[in-house]
């Protein structure tokens, strides 16, 4: 795999949580400011592989490097300062915090900085206006999409160097998903780059420049958007179910 402009490989990942593993050989890249999505069904591994780049697997073989670092063997704190940060599946809130409170506990790391975390601050509100409104609310009062929005807004507070977004659009309205979908195509023209794992194709297909399928553990197949805009059925058939 050529490390030109890749800021994140990750090369022979295997890992899982008991005797045996959940994710074998995985071997992907993220380039810099590329959206990458993985695809598959339930139990495929989509959600092993991002735990495991992000150093919260206790079983696990392989070599991650993000940017010009190899944190294969980094603890997750450190990982998250910077490197890689999650918006993981189910938002995952503190629901008694209003709004603003979830999203400065992203910047932890930053705390005293507090010029850059409110410039953090600032340009997720611009991403997601609805919440410079709420900031005040108890986050629990929001509804699915604005929880949603939280959850990647609290991501990109830790101005990490890769995105890593877990199912953003599961539980959604069709409303809300196409919120989060256009922020997400915003982030991309900023230059974010993110690795996103997705059941939904159209989704996917909406926001990355290449998918990965996942199924059983393994990466089956490399495509990219477009051949999926030709094949679609018969990838989901294949693979998706």
């Amino acid at each position: 795999m050529s490390s030109a402009n890749n800021i994140l490989e990750v090369s022979s990942l295997a890992g899982g949580y008991g005797r045996f593993d959940v994710v074998r050989n995985i071997t992907l890249r993220l380039r810099e400011g590329e959206a990458v999505g993985l695809l598959g069904p339930n139990g495929a591994g989509k959600t092993t592989i991002l735990r495991g780049i992000m150093g919260l697997l206790k079983q696990r073989v392989g070599t991650i490097r993000i940017g010009d670092t190899d944190v294969t063997m980094f603890p997750t704190h450190r990982i998250a300062r910077g490197y890689a940060a999650i918006a993981p599946e189910g938002r995952r809130l503190f629901a008694d915090q209003t709004v603003e409170d979830n999203l400065i506990l992203g910047a932890w790391h930053r705390r005293r900085e507090p010029q850059r975390v409110q410039a953090l601050l600032d340009s997720v509100y611009a991403l997601f206006p609805v919440l410079r409104e709420y900031r005040h609310r108890q986050s629990s009062f929001l509804s699915g999409g604005e929880q949603q929005m939280v959850a990647i807004g609290r991501m990109l507070m830790a101005d990490p160097l890769i995105l890593l977004l877990d199912e953003p659009s599961i539980g959604l309205s069709p409303v809300a998903v196409d919120i989060v979908v256009k922020a997400l195509i915003e982030l991309r023209r900023r230059g974010a780059s993110l690795l996103l794992v997705e059941q939904r194709v159209d989704v996917a297909a909406r926001v990355c420049d290449r998918l990965y399928v996942i199924s059983g553990g393994e990466i089956v197949e490399e495509t990219t958007p477009e051949v999926v805009g030709r094949e679609g059925a018969e990838l989901i058939n294949k693979y998706l179910g």
